[in-house]
This record gives C-alpha cells, sequence and structure tokens, in this order.
C-alpha cells in the first residue's frame, strides 16, 4: 500500500494512494497515521476497506507528511561509503546515531526554510525508515523486517555550521523549523522487491547534484532497526532517517549553500519524489 495524508497542515486525513490521480479515505477506520494506528496492526487494518473501494480523484490538495508527528526521528550519519569519502571521513565501525526535533517534520512539497543566522544550508536525501509496533532489544537483525512498517523519501535539511562549528551534537544543526520533508508516500514492504538496491537523486534549480543508490549503505535498513533496539525503545510511528549518498552542498569544492528561491528536487525509486522551494529566514 501507499499511505499519504492530504489536507491543510493540521488537518490532514489519511488516505490510500490507488494510482496518479486516485485515492481511497480511510479516515473511518483511522483518524490518522499515528502510533496508536501502527500498534493497533498498521496498513493490515486498511485491507477490508481498500478492498471496497469507493476512490475518489485528487483535487489539488495539499501532501503531507506520511505519518502523524512522531515520537521521535533518529539519524544516522556517514552511512553511504562513497559519501564518508567525499567528506574526507572514516566509514565508521558502528551506526553514528544523532537525533532530530520531531517538529521539523512537513509535507514533501512545502517551502523550506533556512535559518536566521544560517550561512551552510545544505540538502541531503535520504531513505526513511517507519516503524510499524514497540520494539526493543531484538534478537537478531532478521527479526527487523517485522518491525518495519514502510519506507519514504526524506530531506534531511541541515545546517552545516549550526551542526559542525558551534560545539554541541549534530541536532543543532538539524533541527530547525522545516528541516525535515517527507514522503509523498509511506510505501508499505511488500511494496519493495529490494529495499537494498533503490536508486536516489537530488537537483537544486534543476541540476543534478546527487546520484546514488541504497546498495552503498555500509548499515543496512534491517540491521539499523536491530542495532537502535539494543539502546532504546523503537516506538510505533518512529522516523528513522538513514543517512544520505555523496553530492551534498559541503561535498562540492567549493561548496554549494542553499539560497533563497532555490528550487530542491529528489527522489527515491518506487518511494516517489519531493519539491521544495526555499525561503529566507523569517
Amino acid at each position: 500500500m501507499y499511505l499519504m495524508r492530504i489536507g491543510a497542515p493540521g488537518a490532514e486525513k489519511p488516505v490510500v494512494r490507488v494510482d496518479e490521480s486516485h485515492y481511497i479515505d480511510v479516515s473511518d477506520v483511522t483518524p490518522d497515521f499515528d502510533e496508536r494506528f501502527f500498534a493497533a496492526g498498521g496498513a493490515a487494518l486498511l485491507a477490508d476497506r481498500v478492498a471496497r473501494g469507493d476512490a475518489r480523484e485528487f483535487a489539488g490538495e495539499r501532501v503531507g507528511a506520511p505519518i502523524a508527528r512522531p515520537h521521535q526521528i533518529l539519524c544516522i550519519g556517514l552511512n553511504y561509503s562513497d559519501h564518508a569519502a567525499e567528506t574526507g571521513q572514516a566509514v565508521p565501525a558502528e551506526p553514528i546515531l544523532f537525533t532530530k526535533s520531531p517538529n521539523t517534520l512537513i509535507g514533501p512539497y512545502d517551502e523550506v526554510r533556512i535559518p536566521r543566522g544560517s550561512t551552510k544550508t545544505d540538502w541531503e536525501v535520504e531513505l526513511g525508515i517507519v516503524i510499524g509496533r514497540r520494539t526493543s532489544y531484538l534478537d537478531s537483525v532478521e527479526e527487523a523486517a517485522g518491525a518495519i512498517a514502510g519506507y519514504c523519501v526524506v530531506n534531511d535539511v541541515s545546517e552545516r555550521a549550526f551542526q559542525m562549528e558551534r560545539g554541541g551534537q549534530w541536532s543543532k544543526g538539524k533541527s530547525a523549523e522545516t528541516f525535515n520533508p517527507a514522503g509523498p508516500w509511506l510505501v508499505t514492504p511488500d511494496e519493495i522487491p529490494d529495499v537494498k538496491n533503490l536508486g536516489m537523486w537530488l537537483d537544486v534549480n534543476g541540476v543534478r547534484r546527487q546520484t546514488g543508490t541504497t546498495k552503498t549503505m555500509i548499515f543496512d535498513p534491517y540491521l539499523i532497526v536491530h542495532h537502535l533496539s539494543q539502546f532504546m525503545v523503537l516506538e510505533p510511528g518512529d522516523l528513522i532517517n538513514t543517512g544520505t549518498p555523496p553530492g551534498v552542498g559541503m561535498g562540492h569544492n567549493p561548496p554549494i549553500w542553499l539560497q533563497p528561491g532555490d528550487v530542491i528536487e529528489l527522489g527515491i525509486d518506487r518511494l516517489g519524489s519531493q519539491r521544495q522551494q526555499v525561503l529566507g529566514p523569517r
């Protein structure tokens, strides 16, 4: 299934995408794709409703993030071998974990705002994992697949000066408002033959900046979920950003930073694409 949320910010309704033009409203089954929905069974709850049909046409509604604001957004740094190489940093022996404020979550076509004092706002196309059940201390990597509700496209927008030059943890450069566009869909695992072989791309103002594949992940989605479960409880609906391939702004010579008026477009095979216009500080 392809789960979406459409409508104004704060008033999105849950739907299942049928095709480019049609959806099925499932708000009579669940009020939202949130922690309660995933804990109760997630997409399996929607099978009967989807089978009954009653598809409606999209009519230009805003597309929100495909999940409600999660309990937490967890992020994995330097998780692509070719991205680690472009930054000049060693390939990590274990996943590098940092967090991102959950209120950074926005829709895939919403505007991204550069924060006050920013000089180095950057882009990162990433595979997002959504957790499907309360998870801790998984016994094996193989068990992790059963804890995953689905996958989505994420733009892990970052401010590099805040992240690397202002002391403290990376979260400082990751948590400005609008810094986590997600969607357009949450795609259930049965729709993806091989999550470890998905092409990824990102353009800025029509120029290709990132080209990659999940093949070059150092730690694949299953290993990430297993690893994190050893250190914390993962709640239903939690979002994990799994790292980015090469081509981020700071990896260019000279570096390229986002400016007001820029347009970011990005996507991942089978998971859809996003488009954001960049705004200046408020």
